[in-house]
């Protein structure tokens, strides 16, 4: 029903700003009655982190920062769905207007600043779906004034791991002043070192996941995957919005705005990343796979360029949540013409020529 009526509701939404449009939206999806989504192909099944993640289209974080509708997404049939970004006190963000759509680019500049209701609201609504089906993980942040942000780390994980299957250390906003100042080696290592004993002592076992921005330099990339590989984090999240802007964007007013973007012109720059990511890391730690997702062919290319797991968000904005069962049927048509089972044999398999190809343009 919801997958049906998006042709109808995408003109209304579209002659709202960008923002309103992703408040009605929540609303909406918040008040719809409980839905179990159809069951997926075994083909697309994924092991990881200690579940089965019935297919691997996750929804990204920023979506749903709230934490207000994570089982509505699920029920359209996301294998997965990441939560927040949260910091544990509430803050705006930045001033409105602060996300822009790039229609002709199928592009979305935002700037929020890690808005967020703080810690309390996030953790008592995960709280009260645990034990409920589903994958959910949530993105976690520190906070624009924090004296400590390495504590504010620390905090969020003590108070969510209880109630998500991860955690996605979120060091790569743009949005944040000083924030991607955390991916520096000594800093990520005090700071993954410090997550993961938090983690530890809450008795719980969330996967710990480190997101990470497309516009990091080879040898900063060197760096960061050999911290991760020593902390012993679950898993990597390749990657965030870009401050980058594509010589190819045609929206060019829009363009000029400040902040991060994402949707289809990130996908090369962040699959090259995923690629080069993959390329140091192989199997030892299992990649997700962000930026500019819109349809079977480049989910594909981001699972041969090394992703386990997939995220999207931007695209919903374009094509709405049929995009999601789309992308499913397109990856089951992919398995089965190779003869293939599962996607794991897929995966980084052609990750050298995908880094050598997109890095030359």
């Amino acid at each position: 029903m919801i997958q049906a009526a998006f042709p109808l509701a995408r003109p209304i939404l579209h002659g709202l700003d960008a923002e309103t449009a992703h408040d009605v939206t929540l609303r909406g999806l918040s008040v719809l009655p409980p839905r179990r989504p159809e069951p997926d192909d075994p083909a697309l099944a994924v092991d990881l982190f200690g579940q089965r993640f019935p297919n691997p289209v996750g929804l990204a974080a920023g979506f749903d920062k709230g934490a207000r509708v994570a089982d509505a997404m699920l029920g359209l049939g996301f294998g997965f769905v990441e939560v927040g970004g949260v910091v544990p006190r509430p803050q705006p963000g930045n001033p409105r207007p602060r996300v822009f759509r790039l229609t002709r680019d199928r592009a979305v500049i935002n700037r929020f600043g890690l808005n967020s209701e703080g810690l309390d609201p996030v953790a008592d609504r995960l709280k009260a779906r645990s034990g409920r089906s589903g994958i959910v993980g949530v993105n976690i942040g520190a906070n624009k004034d924090s004296q400590d942000r390495l504590a504010d780390y620390v905090a969020c994980t003590e108070r969510l791991a209880p109630h998500v299957a991860f955690l996605t250390v979120n060091v790569s906003s743009p949005n944040t002043p000083g924030l991607r100042d955390l991916q520096g080696e000594a800093f990520l290592d005090d700071l993954l070192a410090r997550v993961v004993a938090a983690r530890d002592a809450s008795g719980a076992r969330p996967a710990v996941l480190l997101k990470i921005a497309p516009d990091i330099a080879l040898d900063g990339l060197d760096a960061m995957t050999g911290t991760a590989l020593r902390r012993g984090i679950d898993g990597l999240v390749v990657s965030n919005t870009t401050v980058a802007r594509p010589v190819t964007l045609t929206e060019s007013a829009l363009a000029a705005e400040t902040g991060g973007l994402s949707g289809r012109p990130l996908f090369a720059a962040s699959t090259r990343l995923l690629a080069e990511t993959f390329l140091r890391v192989g199997d030892r730690i299992p990649l997700i796979g962000v930026g500019g997702i819109d349809s079977a062919e480049t989910a594909w290319t981001k699972i041969r360029a090394g992703a386990r797991l997939l995220q999207l968000y931007s695209a919903l904005v374009y094509e709405g949540p049929g995009l999601v069962g789309t992308i499913k049927r397109g990856l089951i048509e992919r398995v089965r013409a190779e003869g293939l089972t599962n996607l794991a044999p897929v995966v980084g398999r052609d990750a050298a020529v995908i880094a050598r190809d997109l890095g030359s343009r």
